[in-house]
């Protein structure tokens, strides 16, 4: 959660000087003067110039011997009626949907995954890791949702507007506070179980409601990508030999440690340090992209250990608990999907 913090840094400081250019480029379209070929080329011609012209034309149909077969054959492709082609964008969108999803976990499966478990996955373990699945979608479509509602409202120019220090602490006070709550808050008490998560979800499209200021293709397409990413992840997690990556567990968290320093460097280096600023929004971006596809394959891991624990009697049932982890792994991965696909856009430009 704490690098959450470095995207919005962004996102608070570009809208203003967009809108700003994006209303000069208007302004000056609408009250630029006409040139003098515009002004001389609608202005009306003289009788001679007429005169001319008229000849001119009639000259050019009677010298032509195939004028008439030229105006007959205009007229017949006139008349006919106009063939409706199929719109193949929605095809081609879907196949390179499918495209992306294959293709990455095909590679994911070949390098991470040349060792599989022994058999399928026990019925009871798959019906876990099912459950964690829907609470995890159900709640990305939360957020999603909460967070268009807060932005039509005008929340997100108030939360740009905020001081950064007191923006990081609402946010880690209210992430955290409720997602500390949801994991204290036992699974027997349904209502209040489910109050708390939803809670969590919405402090989350709070602070990530500034995204929608993208361009909304460059989210789809993030969206897309994260859904790619992480289903080809989970494949590799759910199908690996039992416990094979758990052992990533420490490494992650000190990666993890590393790339939320780095999102704080901001706060605290001067803009005069524009090569330190670079190297830590690359690592922040790339090494962060890297780590939470890791702790991805280890949650996936996780919910499956702790399957075993639950049906041994040892750990309750608790998948709202494991679709938080998971929740927050979309998060983080989308979040440095648009912004890889936004400085892509501005690079081509």
């Amino acid at each position: 959660m704490m690098s959450l913090r470095r995207p919005l840094v962004g996102c608070a400081a570009r809208p203003a000087v967009a809108f700003t250019s994006i209303a000069k480029k208007q302004t000056a379209t609408i009250l630029k003067p006409r040139t003098f070929t515009a002004a001389f080329s609608s202005s009306r011609p003289t009788a001679s110039r007429q005169s001319v012209l008229t000849t001119f034309s009639k000259f050019s149909k009677s010298s032509n011997p195939f004028s008439r077969f030229q105006q007959a054959r205009n007229s017949s492709f006139a008349t006919e009626p106009a063939v409706a082609r199929p719109n193949q964008s929605a095809l081609y969108k879907g196949l390179y949907a499918v495209a992306v999803f294959g293709g990455t976990a095909f590679a994911i499966n070949f390098i991470f995954n040349r060792e599989t478990r022994e058999g399928p996955i026990p019925a009871y373990q798959r019906e876990y890791l099912h459950e964690t699945f829907m609470y995890t979608g159900l709640g990305v479509g939360m957020i999603g949702v909460v967070a268009k509602g807060l932005h039509n409202v005008g929340w997100s120019y108030r939360l740009m507007a905020m001081n950064p220090w007191v923006f990081a602490g609402i946010s880690l006070v209210g992430g955290i506070g409720t997602m500390m709550a949801t994991y204290a808050c036992p699974p027997e008490n349904y209502v209040a179980k489910h109050a708390l998560w939803s809670a969590f979800n919405v402090s989350q499209a709070a602070v990530l409601s500034p995204l929608l200021f993208f361009n909304p293709a460059i989210l789809a397409r993030a969206g897309l990508y994260t859904v790619g990413m992480m289903g080809a992840i989970s494949y590799v997690g759910a199908t690996a030999k039992t416990d094979q990556y758990l052992y990533l567990g420490g490494p992650l968290l000190a990666g993890l440690t590393v790339v939320a320093l780095s999102g704080f460097a901001p706060l605290v280096i001067p803009a005069t340090a524009a090569r330190t600023l670079a190297f830590t929004e690359n690592l922040w971006l790339y090494g962060g992209l890297a780590v939470f596809g890791g702790i991805t394959l280890y949650d996936i891991q996780k919910v499956l250990y702790h399957s075993r624990m639950s049906e041994a009697g040892l750990k309750k049932r608790d998948t709202v608990n494991e679709a938080i982890s998971l929740e927050l792994d979309f998060i983080n991965i989308f979040i440095r999907m648009v912004y890889i696909l936004q400085g892509g856009g501005n690079r081509r430009k």
